[in-house]
C-alpha cells in the first residue's frame, strides 16, 4: 500500500464518456484514480494508457463487489478523498412496457449500485473528509417519455444524495449531485435520430448538447475545496434545459 498524501478518487463507470472525461481530469489535477467498470476489456485497454490509475473490474450493484473495490483502491493508494457514483445503464421504453425484470435491472445498477459503492466508501472517506458526487440526470428532476425507471432511479439518487449529506456532514462528508442534461457522447449520438437532435437544441437553451469534458469539469469542481461550503445539492448542468418545461415533443406519438 502507497501512503501519500496525493488525492485519490474512485470513479465508478470509468471505462468510457463521462467516467472516463473525469478520470482524465481528475489526473490532469494531479490526483490518482481508481477506474471501476463492468466492461473488464474495454476499462483494461483506456486504463494501460492513463498513469497513476488502477482498473477494478467489478459490477456496483453486487455488494460483495462493492465492497471489493474500495479495498483494491486502499490497497492500491493508501487513502480515498473522492468518490464518483457516475456508472448506470439507461434502458428506456414506455411504461406499459416495462415489466418488473426491466425496472429492477435499471435500479439494480442505478439506485442500488449507488447506495451500495457509497456504504463501502464512507469508512474510508471519514478519514479524509472526503466527497460523493453521484450522477443523476436531468430525467430525475423533469418527467420525459420512455423514462418511467431510469427517470425514477435517478430522482431516488437525487433523494438518496440529500440524505447522504444530511447524515455524513458531521463526518467532514459532503454529498452533492450532477444532473446531466443531454451530452454529446458515442452511445447517444448512436441512438438519437436527427429529428430528436433538433428537438433537443430547441428545447435547450444554449442551443446544444454538453461534451462530456463540460460534466467532468463539474464534477471535479465538486471533489475540490472550492466547493468545500457546498453539499446536498443537486447541479443541472444542461444548458437551461430544466427551465424550459416538461418532456420532449419529439418522443411522443401524436
Amino acid at each position: 500500500m502507497r501512503m501519500t498524501d496525493q488525492k485519490t478518487a474512485l470513479v465508478t463507470g470509468a471505462a468510457r464518456g463521462i467516467g472516463l472525461a473525469t478520470t482524465q481530469l481528475f489526473l490532469e489535477q494531479g490526483w490518482r484514480v481508481a477506474m471501476v467498470d463492468w466492461d473488464e476489456p474495454e476499462l483494461t485497454k483506456v486504463q494501460a494508457e492513463l498513469p497513476d490509475t488502477i482498473a477494478i473490474a467489478r459490477d456496483i450493484s453486487n455488494p460483495q463487489d462493492a465492497d471489493g473495490m474500495v479495498r483494491d483502491c486502499i490497497t492500491a493508494f493508501g487513502r480515498l478523498d473522492a468518490l464518483i457514483n457516475n456508472a448506470g445503464i439507461a434502458d428506456f421504453g414506455p411504461i406499459e412496457e416495462t415489466d418488473f425484470e426491466r425496472w429492477r435491472r435499471v435500479m439494480s445498477v442505478n439506485l442500488d449500485g449507488t447506495f451500495l459503492v457509497s456504504q463501502a466508501a464512507i469508512p474510508e472517506l471519514k478519514k479524509t473528509k472526503g466527497a460523493i458526487v453521484n450522477i443523476a440526470s436531468i430525467s430525475g428532476l423533469r418527467a420525459s417519455t420512455l423514462r418511467v425507471a431510469y427517470g425514477t432511479s435517478k430522482a431516488a439518487v437525487i433523494a438518496l444524495t440529500e440524505q447522504q449529506a444530511a447524515e455524513l456532514g458531521e463526518y467532514g462528508i459532503r454529498a452533492n449531485a450532477v444532473a446531466p442534461g443531454p451530452v454529446r457522447t458515442k452511445l447517444a449520438m448512436a441512438v438519437h435520430t436527427q429529428e430528436i437532435i433538433d428537438a433537443y437544441h430547441d428545447a435547450i437553451p444554449l442551443n446544444r448538447y454538453a461534451n462530456e469534458r463540460e460534466m467532468a469539469e463539474v464534477i471535479t469542481f465538486l471533489c475540490s475545496e472550492r466547493a468545500s461550503y457546498l453539499t446536498g445539492q443537486t447541479l443541472s448542468v444542461d444548458g437551461g434545459f430544466e427551465s424550459t418545461g416538461i418532456g420532449l415533443p419529439a418522443l411522443r406519438k401524436p
